[in-house]
């Protein structure tokens, strides 16, 4: 008989912790959504960086181009200067959008 009752609290406690772990949440999923996102943040700035990054070098070209076909030096520097701006924008519009939000994957 103590034999029985040891075998079916043993059996009980297997039932009970196997039954703990089935309904227990499985961790992975939790934390998915923030990595994809935190992703998709980081391939924003790297776009938006190398689109600044393309801009400095056109601007470079674009300055030096002026002086070789006779500009002044201020409008040359201005020509510079506005390319570099409208990288900087074409990058912050990459980067956050036109809502000023960091832009989000389709969902």
């Amino acid at each position: 008989m103590n034999r029985r009752v040891h075998r079916f609290a043993g059996g009980s406690i297997v039932l009970l912790v196997l039954a703990a772990l089935l309904i227990s949440p499985a961790h992975g999923y939790s934390q998915t959504q923030g990595i994809e996102r935190r992703q998709t943040r980081r391939e924003n700035r790297d776009d938006a960086r190398a689109t600044r990054q393309a801009g400095r070098h056109a601007a470079r070209d674009a300055k030096q181009d002026c002086k070789d076909a006779g500009g002044n030096r201020i409008d040359c520097r201005q020509l510079k200067r506005e390319t570099k701006q409208d990288a900087r924008g074409a990058g912050r519009d990459q980067k956050w959008g036109a809502t000023g939000q960091p832009s989000q994957p389709n969902q």
